[in-house]
């Protein structure tokens, strides 16, 4: 396991009913199979090593003698593999038979759980285990070590954490716990939440005859279920081989983590699928969201790991072997932007849900000041490109006169002839007031003031335009009574890249958890679905123009300071963002994730030095952050002080800085 991700399997092999010496031998296969694939749990379905269509050859010894026997075969050939084998079959204790799935482990049965929850039909072969007690113990002649038998048992893989070195320098493993459910048990809530709230990662052995529609409502449940309980699914479902006397079993089988399907197999096939599960992910949504956890458990069991709880804990050595390389590639694309989804369909709506969010959180503010007008700075880049629609938007829907939206360019020693007319034109063809004041003039008088150099181009240079452009603004609002709205964006503000009471401050920012690759696409959205064509075009120049504050003088008309060249590339940052402030991953998975994810657009070198910036950047910069202006948070990731990300202003970044110094990038 490499950075808390789990290799699982789901797998059905082609049985024949009522053979356990033949079945445990393609199960064997199977094993063998996925220990070449480096698999670390591998899921087999209901009753498998006997077949699940046996009906009343489930009573008959011959047969219940057998599935030991084949147990203890497929048991020995698991020795010297650390990987967890879960599989399904008939097992008879104590004078009962019951619908059970064993856990193996380098060669050992760690336990035998019982199916909880039995149909009508199930019961005429099958027992429920004794309801007065949590597990059974006992010695079964068949094996040398002690039979655990229960319905309520969880695994826990035992949390090894290895300090990165030269030598291993991205090992180290995560505690997870591992839940056994049963079929259509997935169907009943109190079956999957019980274990589900206390399980990372749920195997499902599941014997489910198809039918017409069913995979659909399989995927819609599995989705559901792993999303409220934050886990993962892995279901395998009977196939081939199964008798088709009165049903068809088809096989398909689905692996799901947290909502999000990772792996969904062909029917009537018996080939195996495979995926990463993300343990760490897993226990950063459950950290995250613990209240909602808590008020699930009202109704289910309280986890304990001695027998007099509700469920017992078995420790098992999980298999430690990670991948050497770091760019090693996953069953589960890694995305690089993790704020635009993938498809067209949900791509758009995402972006028209944030602009909504933008537009009613600026009406609301509207309407509780009693204003009617605005004013906002407009430089022709992508931030004041997005506030601008925002009003325009907001006016619209208030029905107010768009002519009070103030739009002021500020012309200053770095503006350059592109951004300006593309900042004039927008406003215009919007229907928005345009008012230019340049600051070249009030900036000289400024500096020669404080007596300042002003052919240094230092941060005082660059930070005293920023201060001037605002204070003008603020001024504007007194003047005409209207409202100062921000333009700053998320990833300029976990930055810090605006300057402290200049353009980071405002009196709402509209754009403030907006991430810089998501505004990319919110405008291009507009111009395609909203805008003239006029419009459109002066759009989509803005999208073409570099991201720059045009602070420093142009060089023969074209902008000399490019924000990515001094900061990084936001695509990397917000890839950077996303990860940690939405699930607190350490620097070293952030730079695996970030490896695998770019791995053909930047090269390991440079994702470790932005990697660094970052992080250094982040911490020193909270002061900024911490009296940031209102505005809507619009996704799972914000940054207000107010309850989004509250964070000293004087935490140290060493703990951060020192992993990973550690990395090794020979």
């Amino acid at each position: 396991m490499s950075y808390g991700f789990v290799k699982t399997a789901a797998v059905t092999p082609h049985i024949r009913v009522a053979d356990p010496q033949f079945n445990a031998d393609r199960i064997i296969e199977c094993i063998n199979e996925e220990y070449r694939h480096k698999t670390q749990i591998i899921v087999f379905p209901e009753l498998v090593l006997s077949g699940a269509t046996c009906g009343d050859l489930f009573l008959q010894k011959t047969l219940l003698n057998s599935v030991k026997i084949q147990l203890k075969k497929i048991a020995a050939a698991t020795v010297g593999n650390k990987a967890l084998v879960i599989l399904g079959l008939p097992w008879e204790s104590r004078e009962a038979v019951y619908n059970a799935a064993v856990v193996i482990s380098s060669g050992k049965v760690l336990a035998i759980i019982t199916k909880p929850y039995l149909s009508e039909s199930e019961q005429r072969f099958f027992s429920r285990f004794n309801l007065g007690c949590c597990i059974d113990k006992y010695k079964d002649d068949f094996f040398s070590n002690e039979i655990i038998i229960g319905e309520n048992i969880l695994f826990t893989a035992v949390n090894k954490f290895q300090e990165a070195s030269e030598d291993t320098p991205f090992l180290y493993i995560s505690e997870f716990k591992i839940g056994v459910i049963f079929g259509n048990n997935i169907f009943l809530p109190d079956s999957f939440i019980k274990t589900g709230l206390h399980a990372d990662i749920i195997a499902n052995c599941m014997a489910v005859n198809e039918s017409a529609g069913f995979d659909e409502y399989m995927e819609t449940m599995n989705k559901a279920r792993t999303y409220s309980c934050l886990n993962a699914c892995i279901t395998a479902n009977a196939g081939l081989g199964e008798s088709t006397q009165d049903f068809v079993f088809s096989g398909r089988n689905l692996i799901v983590e947290r909502g999000k399907i990772r792996a969904v197999g062909e029917k009537y096939t018996d080939k195996p699928i495979r995926a990463y599960i993300d343990t760490e992910c897993i226990a950063a949504e459950r950290r995250r969201l613990i209240k909602k956890l808590n008020t699930l458990q009202n109704s289910a069991m309280t986890l304990n790991e001695n027998n007099n709880g509700s469920f017992v804990c078995i420790k098992y050595d999980a298999d430690t072997q990670a991948e050497n390389d770091i760019k090693t590639p996953t069953l589960n694309s890694i995305d690089p932007m993790p704020f635009i989804p993938d498809d067209d369909k949900t791509r758009i709506k995402r972006c028209r849900d944030i602009l909504n969010i933008q537009v009613y959180g600026l009406i609301k503010r509207v309407k509780h000041i009693g204003i009617k007008k605005i004013v906002l700075g407009i430089s022709g880049g992508l931030d004041s490109t997005l506030a601008i629609i925002v009003c325009i938007k907001a006016f619209e829907a208030l029905k107010f006169d768009k002519k009070d939206i103030l739009a002021v360019t500020m012309p200053g020693f770095g503006t350059t002839d592109r951004t300006y007319r593309n900042a004039c034109r927008l406003t215009q063809k919007l229907g928005a007031s345009l008012e230019e004041i340049s600051i070249v003039h009030s900036m000289i008088q400024h500096f020669d003031d404080i007596r300042y150099d002003i052919n240094n181009h230092g941060s005082v240079y660059e930070n005293a335009q920023a201060r001037e452009r605002t204070q003008i603004l603020m001024d504007i609002a007194n003047r005409d009574n209207s409202l100062v709205v921000g333009t700053g964006d998320l990833s300029e503000l976990v930055l810090g890249w605006a300057t402290y009471n200049g353009d980071h401050m405002s009196m709402y920012g509209v754009n403030a958890s907006v991430p810089k690759t998501l505004i990319r696409y919110i405008i291009k959205y507009y111009a395609e679905n909203e805008a003239s064509d006029e419009i459109k075009d002066i759009l989509i120049d803005i999208l073409d123009t570099p991201i720059s504050p045009e602070l420093l003088p142009a060089k023969e008309g074209v902008i000399s300071q490019k924000t990515e060249d001094l900061v990084g590339p936001y695509e990397l940052h917000d890839f950077f963002i996303y990860n940690i402030l939405r699930f607190g991953f350490t620097p070293l998975k952030i730079y695996y994730l970030a490896v695998n994810a770019f791995d053909k657009k930047f090269e390991k070198e440079e994702i470790l030095k932005w990697l660094k910036v970052f992080y250094k950047r982040f911490f020193t910069q909270q002061f900024k952050r911490s009296c940031l202006p209102d505005g809507p948070k619009t996704g799972s990731v914000g940054i207000s002080p107010r309850g989004s990300l509250m964070m000293p202003s004087d935490a140290s970044y060493n703990a951060w800085i020192s992993e990973l110094e550690k990395i090794s990038l020979k």
